[in-house]
């Protein structure tokens, strides 16, 4: 499903500055934005999502950012995440789960105090004593997060410390914000701007996507910091704050609606309550990114008239986004090639419309690669040479970025 809002005071300056701000949505959402951006960045002339201006990146969406803003391709990205064998890294989901082990041990010491301090509490005020009382006394003692982020920052540092890449916010050519909320203050906090520049991009990326529950807040200096889509679901507004001419946001999360599945679908209408707690809450917080979303893009139309802007979301009755199995290897090929394939339709639906705007900022769209009937995200790979050595890789881009340089200096 497309939004496309243009820009009702057009600039035309020559080269555009171009943005690209990208949601969470935990794994499944970033398999989503994968096979979607791929499509995105094969049937756009002129644009090359891992070489434009401005990149901001919340939650699952800063890894996607963080590694186009570090010269990573998306199809790089999509044989990385996707478990390809030519992957120049291994993404391994299940590492997402592990315990964390060593919250659970602090906590845990906590307990005797936690309890020392309630039964204080009850000798000292026993006209006021109750169970619930002692259960509250012993909240300091309840793990702040289930599963260990840490493999997010090692994975990440693997990759942005290898093949000439930067780990570095400083040493990002282009401008990248990773999005993190203040645990104390409830700020949002944009980790790669002046003052908050001086943490490694994985650190950030780590406290960008630590959600509250699933994962302990994260430590930088004396702060701690969590998911960044609890303020706002993509903070697009870094970028357009930035004077970008053209804005292209992605948002994978979108509340389910059964009445509109298609008629062919292979996941029979049926309740949600039906799937428990996780589904209810997947749905409950789907429907507030949802919100949120439509009301700051309506809002930008008015802060920001200059700019055109494209949001990139699934279609709301699509069942194969929502009921995926993540950590099953087939399920995360088969929706990267369904988000892929589907983006490819809603572009070419609005052929005519996205060219109007994109020719103003020297783009059109690539008419013959959307109409190639059948086209799959792993034919889309295969059409775009990928040497499987470091060298071959290494080389692949360099002429890559050549070709690219000498065809803007001759535009």
């Amino acid at each position: 499903m497309l939004t496309l809002h243009q820009a009702r005071k057009p600039k035309y300056s020559g080269a555009p500055r171009i943005g690209l701000a990208i949601a969470g949505g935990g794994p499944v959402g970033a398999i989503y934005e994968l096979g979607a951006l791929r499509a995105v960045d094969e049937a756009i002339n002129g644009l090359r999502l891992h070489d434009v201006d401005v990149y901001v990146g919340v939650s699952a969406g800063a890894f996607i950012a963080a590694s186009l803003a570090n010269n990573i391709t998306i199809s790089d990205m999509c044989r990385i995440f996707t478990g390809h064998k030519h992957a120049e890294h291994l993404f391994e989901p299940e590492k997402l789960l592990k315990p964390a082990y060593r919250e659970y041990i602090s906590r845990a010491r906590q307990v005797p105090g936690a309890v020392s301090d309630g039964l204080l509490d009850i000798l000292k005020h026993p006209l006021h004593a109750s169970v619930a009382r002692l259960i509250g006394s012993l909240g300091q003692a309840i793990p702040s997060g289930i599963f260990d982020n840490e493999a997010i920052n090692h994975f990440l540092m693997e990759v942005f410390e290898s093949s000439g890449r930067t780990n570095d916010f400083k040493d990002i050519e282009r401008n990248l914000y990773i999005i993190a909320v203040d645990l104390d203050t409830g700020a949002a906090v944009r980790f790669g701007a002046s003052g908050n520049n001086d943490i490694s991009i994985s650190r950030a990326v780590q406290a960008s996507a630590a959600l509250p529950g699933m994962y302990p807040p994260v430590k930088i200096g004396d702060r701690y910091f969590v998911d960044g889509a609890l303020r706002r679901t993509m903070h697009a507004s870094v970028a357009l704050d930035e004077g970008v001419d053209i804005l292209i946001g992605i948002n994978p999360l979108v509340p389910y609606d059964s009445s509109a599945q298609q008629e062919d679908t292979h996941i029979p209408i049926k309740k949600l309550i039906q799937g428990g707690l996780p589904l209810i809450l997947s749905q409950t917080f789907r429907a507030l990114i949802q919100s949120r979303m439509n009301v700051a893009f309506r809002k930008y139309r008015e802060t920001h008239p200059a700019t055109d802007l494209l949001l990139v979301e699934p279609n709301r009755g699509d069942d194969e986004i929502f009921f995926t199995n993540i950590f099953s290897f087939s399920s995360r090929v088969a929706l990267c090639d369904h988000a892929y394939r589907l983006t490819r339709m809603d572009l070419l639906s609005r052929a005519d419309e996205l060219d109007e705007t994109l020719s103003r900022h020297g783009l059109s769209l690539n008419r013959k690669v959307l109409q190639q009937t059948g086209r799959s995200l792993q034919d889309s790979l295969n059409a775009e040479w990928s040497g499987h050595s470091q060298l071959g890789r290494n080389l692949s881009r360099i002429l890559d970025d050549l070709e690219w340089a000498l065809e803007r200096r001759a535009g």
